[in-house]
Protein backbone atom coordinates (compact mmCIF):
# COMPACT_ATOMS: atom_id res chain seq x y z
CA UNK A 1 0.00 0.00 0.00
CA UNK A 2 2.75 2.41 0.69
CA UNK A 3 4.82 1.43 -2.41
CA UNK A 4 1.75 2.08 -4.29
CA UNK A 5 1.47 5.61 -2.72
CA UNK A 6 4.65 6.41 -3.44
CA UNK A 7 4.39 5.24 -6.90
CA UNK A 8 1.25 7.31 -7.72
CA UNK A 9 3.02 10.59 -5.85
CA UNK A 10 6.41 10.12 -7.88
CA UNK A 11 4.00 9.70 -11.06
CA UNK A 12 2.00 12.61 -10.50
CA UNK A 13 5.13 14.86 -10.07
CA UNK A 14 6.97 13.31 -12.98
CA UNK A 15 3.54 14.05 -15.28
CA UNK A 16 3.28 17.58 -14.33
CA UNK A 17 6.98 17.79 -15.22
CA UNK A 18 6.83 16.17 -18.35
CA UNK A 19 3.62 18.25 -18.96
CA UNK A 20 5.05 21.30 -18.23
CA UNK A 21 8.18 21.15 -19.06
CA UNK A 22 8.24 19.07 -22.46
CA UNK A 23 4.55 18.81 -23.97
CA UNK A 24 3.33 22.21 -23.41
CA UNK A 25 6.00 23.54 -25.69
CA UNK A 26 4.88 21.13 -28.55
CA UNK A 27 2.35 23.18 -31.14
CA UNK A 28 2.12 21.79 -34.04
CA UNK A 29 0.31 23.97 -36.68
CA UNK A 30 -2.16 25.58 -33.70
CA UNK A 31 -3.74 21.75 -33.82
CA UNK A 32 -1.55 19.35 -31.94
CA UNK A 33 -1.31 19.93 -28.07
CA UNK A 34 -0.68 16.30 -26.42
CA UNK A 35 -1.80 16.42 -22.73
CA UNK A 36 -0.22 13.27 -21.28
CA UNK A 37 -0.77 14.33 -18.11
CA UNK A 38 -4.32 12.75 -17.96
CA UNK A 39 -2.44 9.27 -17.84
CA UNK A 40 -2.44 10.06 -13.60
CA UNK A 41 -6.50 9.93 -13.51
CA UNK A 42 -6.21 7.18 -16.28
CA UNK A 43 -3.94 4.88 -14.20
CA UNK A 44 -5.36 4.82 -10.68
CA UNK A 45 -7.25 2.09 -8.90
CA UNK A 46 -10.73 0.86 -9.33
CA UNK A 47 -11.74 1.37 -5.76
CA UNK A 48 -10.47 4.88 -5.59
CA UNK A 49 -13.04 6.57 -4.02
CA UNK A 50 -14.80 8.94 -5.97
CA UNK A 51 -14.14 12.18 -3.49
CA UNK A 52 -10.16 11.14 -3.27
CA UNK A 53 -10.87 10.96 -7.66
CA UNK A 54 -11.63 14.25 -7.78
CA UNK A 55 -9.57 16.27 -4.99
CA UNK A 56 -6.27 14.50 -6.70
CA UNK A 57 -7.34 16.00 -10.34
CA UNK A 58 -8.23 19.36 -8.81
CA UNK A 59 -4.53 18.75 -7.01
CA UNK A 60 -3.05 17.93 -10.40
CA UNK A 61 -5.13 20.72 -12.76
CA UNK A 62 -3.59 23.30 -10.60
CA UNK A 63 -0.57 21.73 -10.75
CA UNK A 64 -0.13 22.12 -14.25
CA UNK A 65 -2.55 25.02 -14.29
CA UNK A 66 0.17 27.01 -11.89
CA UNK A 67 3.20 26.20 -14.43
CA UNK A 68 1.25 26.81 -17.47
CA UNK A 69 -0.42 29.96 -16.71
CA UNK A 70 -3.68 29.05 -18.05
CA UNK A 71 -6.48 30.17 -14.93
CA UNK A 72 -8.34 26.79 -14.20
CA UNK A 73 -8.42 25.60 -17.75
CA UNK A 74 -6.89 22.42 -16.91
CA UNK A 75 -8.50 22.03 -13.72
CA UNK A 76 -11.40 22.37 -14.78
CA UNK A 77 -11.46 19.67 -17.86
CA UNK A 78 -9.10 17.22 -15.54
CA UNK A 79 -11.86 17.23 -12.64
CA UNK A 80 -14.78 16.97 -15.84
CA UNK A 81 -12.96 14.00 -16.89
CA UNK A 82 -12.79 12.63 -13.13
CA UNK A 83 -16.05 13.33 -12.55
CA UNK A 84 -17.29 11.42 -15.68
CA UNK A 85 -14.62 8.09 -15.51
CA UNK A 86 -16.57 6.41 -12.83
CA UNK A 87 -19.64 6.30 -15.04
CA UNK A 88 -17.12 5.37 -18.07
CA UNK A 89 -16.04 2.32 -15.71
CA UNK A 90 -19.44 1.03 -15.33
CA UNK A 91 -20.58 1.15 -18.74
CA UNK A 92 -17.37 -0.36 -20.22
CA UNK A 93 -17.01 -3.19 -17.26
CA UNK A 94 -16.34 -6.48 -18.09
CA UNK A 95 -18.82 -9.54 -16.91
CA UNK A 96 -16.98 -10.25 -14.30
CA UNK A 97 -16.72 -6.85 -12.94
CA UNK A 98 -13.29 -5.61 -12.05
CA UNK A 99 -11.03 -6.64 -9.15
CA UNK A 100 -10.64 -3.52 -6.16
CA UNK A 101 -6.79 -3.66 -6.35
CA UNK A 102 -6.41 -3.53 -10.39
CA UNK A 103 -5.37 -0.76 -12.41
CA UNK A 104 -7.10 0.34 -15.72
CA UNK A 105 -4.11 -1.24 -18.28
CA UNK A 106 -3.38 -2.96 -21.07
CA UNK A 107 -1.88 -5.48 -18.81
CA UNK A 108 -5.29 -6.71 -17.35
CA UNK A 109 -7.33 -6.40 -19.58
CA UNK A 110 -7.35 -6.43 -23.23
CA UNK A 111 -6.21 -3.91 -25.77
CA UNK A 112 -9.57 -3.20 -27.21
CA UNK A 113 -11.24 -2.30 -23.77
CA UNK A 114 -8.53 -0.20 -22.88
CA UNK A 115 -8.24 2.33 -26.29
CA UNK A 116 -12.33 2.56 -25.49
CA UNK A 117 -11.72 3.53 -22.12
CA UNK A 118 -9.08 5.61 -22.76
CA UNK A 119 -10.38 7.32 -25.97
CA UNK A 120 -13.78 8.45 -24.35
CA UNK A 121 -11.92 9.86 -21.03
CA UNK A 122 -9.05 12.06 -23.28
CA UNK A 123 -12.00 12.40 -26.04
CA UNK A 124 -14.10 14.48 -22.76
CA UNK A 125 -11.15 16.32 -21.25
CA UNK A 126 -9.80 17.89 -24.93
CA UNK A 127 -13.08 18.67 -25.40
CA UNK A 128 -13.41 20.94 -22.93
CA UNK A 129 -9.82 22.04 -22.50
CA UNK A 130 -10.39 23.66 -25.92
CA UNK A 131 -13.84 25.01 -26.23
CA UNK A 132 -12.69 27.09 -22.70
CA UNK A 133 -9.95 27.61 -23.90
CA UNK A 134 -11.75 29.27 -26.81
CA UNK A 135 -14.85 30.36 -25.12
CA UNK A 136 -16.99 30.81 -28.45
CA UNK A 137 -19.35 28.93 -31.07
CA UNK A 138 -17.93 30.84 -34.14
CA UNK A 139 -14.52 28.52 -34.16
CA UNK A 140 -16.23 25.59 -33.62
CA UNK A 141 -15.07 23.49 -36.29
CA UNK A 142 -11.47 24.80 -36.10
CA UNK A 143 -11.45 24.04 -32.29
CA UNK A 144 -13.49 20.52 -32.89
CA UNK A 145 -10.66 19.55 -35.09
CA UNK A 146 -8.00 20.72 -32.88
CA UNK A 147 -10.05 18.28 -30.15
CA UNK A 148 -9.75 15.46 -32.50
CA UNK A 149 -6.24 15.59 -33.65
CA UNK A 150 -4.87 16.29 -30.10
CA UNK A 151 -6.70 13.26 -28.63
CA UNK A 152 -5.50 11.11 -31.45
CA UNK A 153 -1.80 11.81 -30.66
CA UNK A 154 -2.79 11.93 -26.79
CA UNK A 155 -4.11 8.69 -27.04
CA UNK A 156 -0.97 7.18 -29.19
CA UNK A 157 0.86 8.74 -26.32
CA UNK A 158 -0.84 7.01 -23.77
CA UNK A 159 -0.89 3.96 -25.82
CA UNK A 160 3.15 3.83 -25.61
CA UNK A 161 3.25 4.55 -22.55
CA UNK A 162 1.12 1.21 -21.86
CA UNK A 163 2.99 -0.87 -23.64
CA UNK A 164 6.57 0.48 -22.02
CA UNK A 165 4.79 0.01 -18.97
CA UNK A 166 3.46 -3.70 -20.07
CA UNK A 167 6.93 -4.81 -21.08
CA UNK A 168 8.67 -2.98 -17.74
CA UNK A 169 6.11 -5.71 -15.76
CA UNK A 170 6.45 -8.51 -18.40
CA UNK A 171 10.28 -8.70 -17.70
CA UNK A 172 10.25 -8.69 -13.96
Amino acid sequence: MIRQILNFTLLFLFLIAIQVLVLNNIQLGGYLNPYLYIMFILALPFNTPKWLLLILAFALGIGVDLFSSTMGMHTMSLVFMAFLRPSVLKVIAPRDGYDTNQTPGIQDFDFRWYLIYVSILTFAHHFVLFYIEVFRFSDFFFTFSKVIVSSLFTILLLLISQLFNYNAQVKR
